[in-house]
């Protein structure tokens, strides 16, 4: 449905870009013309991903460690960036969550969530932004969110307050940077599964089909979708779309509000067996 060169001359930086629906997002961005820059923690990651892209897409990515929760890291990464090829597309999809009966998490668990998810997307935006602004270059910025940024949902209530503030962070700078070339969107997934995500949120498989087909549809979403909503979200197609936030979801949110409260169905038992080791 895309033009083959829809992204050609594009250079897109995807935070957490080595696994899941970054690594899938990225593939297609790469598909459509673009320039790759992935980052994340695990070096080997980032490594066998960009040697898996270069086998299609010979020298097109490249990869920087960082743990986005750190402004001195961001800040040297984007500057090591810059001084190879500037950036034109920022995909702020690094995240984390934990699902927990919210009176059990240590002020540790919702601080590492709300660095990851809130402080690393705003890091990233500001280190990216500021040097777009200097030099007066056209830019977008694309959040990933989720519904429950403005429904709120019980058990992921760090991840739900960062989504949040990342949802005021996109519609704020979409009025403050967009007359400035610089445009702000945000993409709202539904139940698109992963294996580390589903690994850690829902731990049984009858939840998981709930989770995956309880929307009209009755289907979970798959990553071809996403990537190619965010693919036009970041194309010159779509230049006077700014300050937005899309949903896709398959009319989820809609149906039932909060997609992780089902999580009351959980025994005492099966609480236990979530709860994260602790490190000595």
């Amino acid at each position: 449905m895309f033009l083959p060169d829809l992204l050609k001359g594009k250079t897109i930086l995807v935070t957490g870009g080595g696994t899941g629906l970054g690594k899938a997002m990225g593939h297609r961005f790469l598909e459509l013309g673009a320039d790759l820059v992935i980052c994340g923690r695990r070096e080997q990651v980032l490594k066998d991903t960009a040697a898996e892209f270069d086998r299609t897409f010979k020298g097109r990515t490249g990869w920087h460690v960082c743990d986005v929760r750190d402004p001195g890291a961001v800040e040297a990464m984007v500057e090591a960036q810059w001084r190879r090829a500037p950036l034109d597309a920022l995909l702020n999809n690094a995240a984390g969550n934990i699902a927990a009966r919210s009176e059990t998490l240590s002020t540790r668990a919702i601080d590492a969530v709300l660095g990851i998810v809130l402080h690393g997307t705003a890091y990233c935006t500001w280190a990216c932004g500021k040097r777009w602004l200097a030099e007066k270059r056209r830019a977008s910025v694309l959040n990933i969110v989720a519904t429950y940024a403005w429904t709120g949902c019980g058990y992921v209530v760090p991840s739900a307050m960062a989504k949040a503030g990342v949802l005021a962070m996109t519609q704020s700078l979409a009025v403050e940077w967009g007359g400035r070339g610089i445009r702000m969107n945000a993409i709202a997934p539904g139940p698109f599964p992963t294996e580390g995500a589903w690994s850690r949120l829902v731990p049984r498989p009858d939840l998981a089909r709930e989770i995956e087909t309880r929307n009209p549809l009755g289907r979970p979403g798959r990553h071809e979708e996403l990537a190619n909503l965010a693919s036009y979200l970041l194309s010159d197609q779509a230049e006077y779309i700014n300050g937005e936030c899309v949903t896709i979801d398959a009319g989820r949110w809609l149906k039932g509000a909060g997609q992780l409260n089902f999580l009351e169905r959980l025994t005492d038992e099966e609480w236990a067996m979530m709860r994260p080791a602790k490190k000595n």
